[in-house]
């Protein structure tokens, strides 16, 4: 299902509904055969975009939304209890100074920050927050700088995301953001008394590291976004497609936990306790 963010698109789908292949979409596979990772994609059956808020109303919307995360939390609480006989606390390790300070903070808090911020972003940039975009920008300028033509490419091809490529990364809000939140977890790991990098990595983990990232950035091209973008702000406009992400997301992580292993990382496991 193609995202349905409303006037707050960052980076808008292809128009292409249900089976029907659009002149632009056909357009965009004959410039993308040498290129047509993005073309071949595209150019599968689609779903129309659905906006709960246009379906049903904004106060039904947000009743549905909300019963559906209660179900959720219900759900979980009920999982969790089975398998270690109560709810499982957090362990806090003590901290020296203000706990708003070096953390960490507790969910309540954490996500009014998420909603407030979100606001703004969608006040300041006229859409919601986004992130996984500006990575795919960051690489189509190195590529470019080193002769690489990629503004013939069918994803740089659409008007916003060809006027982004034009721009100077500082006119890209989400490029501005994702710096901004790179520097801002260093800050606050340096607060926390937690700032230690780590450069000698085992080859494995390195791998692991190299192969996930590129599967979590081609994945988040195709979805239009990431965790946020195309979850959390898609659930906030109100788009099926952020909830059609959370079912994909959670299958892909049971089976990526899985895999772990394969390259020398832990899977973290809590041993079942008895009420």
């Amino acid at each position: 299902m193609a995202p349905d963010l409303g006037p707050f698109q960052d980076r808008p789908p292809p128009s292409t509904a249900g089976t029907a292949k659009t002149r632009e979409n056909s357009g965009l596979r004959r410039r993308g055969d040498r290129h047509g990772a993005y073309a071949v994609w595209t150019a599968q059956p689609q779903l129309k975009p659905l906006s709960l808020v246009n379906a049903l109303g904004l106060a039904p919307a947000l009743a549905l939304n909300l019963a559906v995360f209660a179900l959720i939390a219900a759900m979980t609480v009920a999982v969790e209890k089975r398998r270690h006989g109560r709810l499982v606390a957090p362990q806090l390790q003590p901290v020296e100074g203000p706990r708003w300070l070096h953390g960490p903070w507790p969910l309540v808090a954490g996500a009014i920050a998420l909603v407030v911020l979100n606001f703004a972003t969608l006040a300041l940039a006229g859409r919601p927050w986004g992130v996984t975009s500006a990575f795919a920008l960051w690489g189509a300028k190195t590529a470019s700088l080193h002769g690489v033509d990629i503004a013939s490419w069918p994803y740089w091809t659409t008007k916003a995301n060809a006027a982004a490529l034009a721009a100077p990364i500082s006119r890209d809000v989400t490029s501005v953001m994702d710096i901004g939140l790179v520097f801002g977890a260093m800050l606050a790991a340096a607060l926390a008394g937690r700032y230690a990098p780590v450069w000698r990595l085992p080859l494995r983990s390195l791998v692991a590291a190299v192969v996930g990232g590129l599967l979590l950035g081609y994945g988040a091209r195709l979805a239009y976004g990431c965790n946020i973008g195309a979850y959390f702000s898609g659930i906030l406009s109100g788009s099926v497609h952020g909830w059609l992400w959370l079912v994909a997301a959670v299958a892909g992580n049971v089976f990526g936990t899985r895999l772990r292993p394969l390259f020398g990382l832990e899977v973290e496991r809590m041993k079942p306790t008895a009420c």
